[in-house]
């Protein structure tokens, strides 16, 4: 006999609980087929379902717009950095500016590479260090670096670090509202099997192709086994 198995997915919950609530003689006292209980749970289930459903997907779809926003100012931050980093190493090579500042930048004395920049994460770190170290050392009555000057360098990467932000905000949005949405799966897979468990029981005394064709007007699902017969007139 064909086997019936709840949604794996969520739009397939939302057509499930849908096709039900779209059933004018469900609501029927005299139908008997669904008690109120349960459409009245079905359509709780339903209401919060959908509405998280459709703010995840809308924060999917802000977050994949604005993917690319920060590409541009995050090479530009990085060119930034990385050519203040050279121009500061060059500067203490001729002795221009002291090596024992090297620390407040978070370089290590006698060490002229460019520190690895690849990620938005470390240039973030990096970009932090060598503005409040250049800032730092300024303080102490230094002569500041020019091209670029550490101000130049600063606006390239507040502008990366505001879209960086945004979009990590953007993120989370997007993972919040899919906990949310694996919160809400498990009432409504709880809904929806009591839901079929009425429906099958409504039209269990009907011959079975009826049966079936019946319980499928309400939304239930069903699937032949392997190497199973089909029920000539049913399509599953």
């Amino acid at each position: 006999m064909p086997y019936r198995r709840l949604p794996k997915t969520d739009a397939a919950r939302i057509k499930a609980m849908k096709t039900l609530l779209d059933k004018e003689d469900a609501f029927s006292s005299g139908s008997r087929v669904v008690s109120w209980k349960t459409l009245n749970d079905v359509q709780k289930a339903y209401d919060r379902f959908m509405t998280a459903y459709l703010y995840h997907k809308s924060c999917k779809k802000n977050q994949v717009r604005h993917a690319g926003d920060g590409d541009d100012a995050k090479s530009k931050a990085r060119m930034f950095i990385s050519h203040f980093i050279q121009v500061l190493n060059l500067s203490m090579m001729r002795g221009e500016i002291k090596e024992k500042y090297k620390p407040l930048y978070g370089l290590s004395e006698g060490d002229y590479t460019v520190p690895d920049l690849t990620s938005s994460e470390q240039l973030l770190s990096w970009g932090e260090k060598i503005i409040n170290g250049e800032k730092e050392r300024l303080r102490s009555g230094g002569v500041p670096v020019y091209n670029p000057s550490i101000a130049k360098v600063a606006v390239h990467f507040d502008i990366f670090k505001e879209l960086y932000l945004k979009q990590k905000r953007l993120q989370k949005l997007t993972s919040n509202s899919g906990d949310d949405m694996a919160a809400l799966r498990e009432d409504v897979d709880k809904a929806l099997l009591e839901l079929w468990n009425e429906v099958e029981a409504a039209f269990a005394d009907l011959p079975i192709l009826e049966k079936y064709q019946k319980c499928q007007s309400y939304g239930l699902v069903y699937y032949y086994r392997r190497h199973e017969a089909p029920i000539e007139g049913l399509n599953l």
